[in-house]
């Protein structure tokens, strides 16, 4: 049930540097993906978003790098590098680019 992608086991990752900023887009990595969690790594450009949606579990994000602004259920959260916040499952939120940042998203189902 491990489900690691695109990563070495037993090798020091510097996350910020696992994913890099594409002009006028949101990149994601997967780095883990099973029936229980799902990691993922994502680089947002300035004014990028994820739009409003909602996912089947709570979802953790910590910002590894720059300022990102998360809405969840109405209320905005700007969250700097070093910062986490979790999304229950169930209510909408969206991601926003303040500046460029990039984030680690846990999802436990």
């Amino acid at each position: 049930m491990a489900g690691y992608k695109n990563i070495e086991k037993e090798q020091i990752l510097e996350l910020k540097e696992e994913v890099s900023y594409q002009p006028g887009q949101v990149v994601s990595k997967t780095l883990v993906q099973n029936r229980a969690v799902s990691v993922t790594l994502f680089a947002f450009e300035k004014d990028e978003e994820i739009s409003t949606h909602e996912s089947g579990g709570d979802a953790m994000v910590t910002v590894v790098e720059g300022t990102g602004r998360f809405t969840i259920d109405g209320k905005e959260y700007l969250l700097e590098a070093g910062q986490s916040v979790i999304m229950p499952a169930g209510k909408p939120h969206a991601v926003y680019g303040e500046e460029r940042f990039k984030m680690l998203l846990m999802v436990v189902f």
